[in-house]
């Protein structure tokens, strides 16, 4: 099974005009991502190869029954493209753009809490379940099909080389989601977590935090109370000084909250599995599933 995406998540794709989008597009149809439609506005009745393009999302859902947007529209418009998504009703979507500005993204976030859509993102690579769907910019050759492990985490690169280990080890992964690093997105840990908690291929799951926010200590409060599985942490931005931003926006040490050592004291006390060295990470999640490894 999977969270979210599966073989059956039909995707449209806005600003699929552009470098970024008809690239990025290319490489989810090549991996088995059935891709249904495009929308540009003023590009309708086009082609990208074999994709029809839209005017508007609205007439994309309505005419190839697509149930997923992946948003590659640039910074100053992607607000827009989310609200226009949600407003045409498509259940998932996924908004890769980063650099949207907080005063957008606060506009989006009350609008969705009045639909039943899902974002994930922005500022995020996507989301993928091995072998049957891939929906963002992730390397899709590191990720391996057939479970146990579900990954949920803040960073991209860090996705990745927490994949790519745990592929190494043999484990491979249900869905790996990319939640993104700004300080206002959509789906995050507890949303994530939940539904892995409830997915029964998955045995265990890597959540990988990063300095700033409380995401990660409210994420660790829930797996305490209702986690019944096994969950690997690890949180980026242990030497960061105060003060100094790690990359995403979100990531920021201000305060005194949003410390990696008050995180990593929360997952501890939560029973979760701390992984100090990610170069090692995927052979703690080996041990944890298989105690007798070595």
């Amino acid at each position: 099974m999977s969270i979210f995406v599966n073989s059956k998540t039909r995707l449209l794709v806005q600003g699929i005009t552009g470098q970024e989008g008809q690239f990025h597009t290319r490489q989810c149809i090549n991996y088995g991502t059935q891709v249904v439609a495009g929308v540009t506005p003023g590009k309708g009745g086009q082609m990208m190869d074999s994709i029809p393009i839209y005017n508007t999302v609205r007439e994309a859902r309505q005419i190839s029954a697509a149930n997923a947007s992946m948003i590659m529209v640039p910074p100053p418009f992607a607000a827009d493209a989310i609200l226009e998504a949600a407003d045409a009703g498509i259940e998932l979507i996924i908004c890769i753009t980063e650099g949207i500005p907080i005063i957008d993204m606060l506009r989006v976030k009350n609008y969705l809490a009045t639909t039943t859509s899902r974002l994930i993102g922005p500022n995020c690579p996507g989301i993928i379940t091995p072998g049957e769907c891939k929906i963002g910019i992730m390397p899709a050759k590191i990720h391996t099909p057939g479970g146990p492990m579900g990954v949920v985490s803040r960073s991209g690169t860090l996705t990745y080389e927490v994949v790519h280990q745990l592929t190494g080890v043999g484990l491979g992964q249900t869905t790996c989601v990319g939640i993104g690093g700004d300080p206002i997105n959509g789906t995050g840990f507890i949303d994530c977590l939940k539904a892995f908690n409830a997915d029964a291929e998955t045995e265990a799951v890597v959540m990988v935090g990063e300095i700033g926010g409380q995401a990660e200590e409210e994420a660790a409060a829930w797996v305490k109370a209702h986690m019944k599985k096994p969950v690997i942490g690890f949180i980026a931005g242990l030497t960061a000084p105060p003060g100094r931003r790690m990359g995403h926006a979100g990531a920021i040490v201000s305060g005194g909250q949003g410390a990696a050592a008050t995180k990593i004291m929360a997952m501890r006390d939560a029973g979760i599995h701390i992984s100090e060295n990610l170069g090692t990470l995927g052979m703690l999640a080996r041990q944890v599933l298989d105690p007798d490894s070595k």
